[in-house]
């Protein structure tokens, strides 16, 4: 008998889901069963766009054929194996692919599972990497308020969102943190805001505060994307680049979101034209369907590990999955994609439609703010009285319900979809989204 491959549960409550308001979903259940390019298909056979690339991950869009048959192809070649003393040719291929994209000056690539998991590695690798060359008290991390750095340990401890981090108890001891880049002064800017380069500065008092040698790392998202889109302003990534090199303090850019052409180049850092010591990447790298994550490092990072005995483990460091052969085929297959589809350039070109149809909401009922870079977007919306979130999520459930995917966090609408959007598919999320925002209270 045939299986069915629509399949229907009857029976809920085992799956304790993420992020979710577990009980109102279960009440109301929204269900995907297929997905094609820019849509999904919900159980009872509905089109819905994808407004927000799954969870900023799908770039390339859904059920691509490139990495359907690569990883068909691979799973049936060599399903797995260890990377802890040995390897196989496909990881090895696939971190020469990512640095061929890389900014010049990163150089080699360390496999994680997940976004989450780069963000650990990335921190234990400063740390690691100041005790090799005999500093050892540089063991501060220094994040940002709202900044969002996953969910072990050491990303809620860096990350700034305040549920991510006051359930689990005080985490890592010795981080600070700066100032957020949201300021009204950027209110509905397009791109890059103008005001704001000065909070960097806020690193020189941390620094007088706790003593340079302390600080190991300072990690910051490029662009803040899952706190809701917060933009760094002119100069501001520049002067935290200079203010860490002054201090011997690495630069960590947490680019999970704004990496694989969402800002319209490979990474974040080539569309600022600023290079960290390491970047943590994930969502884009697999296009969403296999968990994968890569730390990338510069050479001087790296070699500095590389001394002692050959024989001799140099870190102390990774998962049963790194490099995993199928993820790592499926990475393949999502970079050919990229590459062959003209998909970083196509999100370049695409910006400006996205600018001037994302901001054409200002004046909209509730509509507080509007912010974007490349294809990105956010739109703010006045919070209901003592009722923090509700305005943003009767959004997300009207959105839903008349066919487009968005995401919210707090009171702010976030949108990032498949770079193979096209212009008319941007009217209709934007068009839809106005609507919804027109008839809520």
């Amino acid at each position: 008998m045939a299986l069915d491959r629509k399949p229907a549960p009857n029976d809920l409550n085992a799956f304790w889901m993420p992020f979710t308001a577990n009980r109102q979903f279960k009440k109301t259940p929204r269900m995907f069963v297929a997905a094609k390019d820019m849509h999904y298909t919900t159980a009872d056979g509905r089109q819905v766009l994808d407004g927000t690339a799954g969870l900023w991950c799908c770039n390339a869009g859904h059920c691509r054929p490139k990495i359907t048959e690569a990883i068909q192809k691979q799973a049936a070649e060599l399903d797995y194996a260890p990377a802890f003393q040995m390897g196989h040719p496909v990881a090895f291929e696939l971190a020469n692919r990512l640095i061929e994209i890389a900014p010049k000056g990163i150089e080699h690539a360390f496999f994680t599972n997940s976004g989450s998991e780069s963000v650990d590695t990335a921190l234990k690798i400063a740390l690691a990497y100041h005790r090799v060359r005999g500093e050892a008290s540089r063991t501060r991390l220094i994040g940002r308020e709202r900044g969002y750095h996953g969910v072990g340990f050491g990303g809620i401890s860096v990350g700034g969102i305040v549920n991510n981090r006051r359930f689990f108890g005080t985490a890592l001891g010795g981080v600070d943190h700066l100032p957020h880049t949201h300021m009204k002064e950027n209110f509905f800017s397009k791109g890059q805001p103008e005001h704001g380069a000065n909070l960097a500065d806020d690193l020189e008092r941390l620094v007088a505060l706790h003593g340079a040698e302390t600080i190991a790392a300072v990690i910051v998202e490029p662009m803040a994307g899952s706190t809701g889109v917060l933009l760094p302003p002119k100069g501001y990534l520049e002067k935290l680049r200079a203010i860490t090199k002054k201090h011997g303090i690495l630069l960590i850019f947490d680019e999970v979101i704004t990496g694989f052409g969402r800002l319209g180049s490979a990474f974040a850092a080539q569309h600022f034209n600023v290079l960290p010591d390491m970047m943590t990447t994930a969502k884009g790298l697999t296009n969403g369907v296999i968990p994968m994550g890569a730390v990338l490092t510069t050479a001087e990072i790296h070699d500095a590990f590389m001394s002692g005995p050959d024989h001799a483990i140099e870190l102390f460091h990774g998962y049963t999955y790194s490099g995993n052969p199928v993820a790592s085929a499926a990475g393949i297959g999502t970079l050919d994609t990229y590459k062959d589809e003209g998909l970083f350039e196509r999100a370049a070109e695409l910006a400006p439609y996205w600018e001037s149809a994302l901001h054409s909401l200002k004046g909209t009922r509730n509509v507080i703010d509007i912010r974007n870079m490349g294809l990105i977007g956010a739109v703010e919306l006045e919070p209901i009285a003592g009722e923090p979130t509700k305005r943003a999520f009767n959004a997300f459930l009207k959105a839903y319900d008349k066919g487009i995917l968005i995401r919210t966090t707090g009171d702010i609408i976030a949108m990032s979809p498949p770079l193979i959007i096209s212009k008319g598919q941007i009217d209709q999320l934007v068009g839809t989204l106005k609507d919804v925002l027109d008839t809520l209270e």
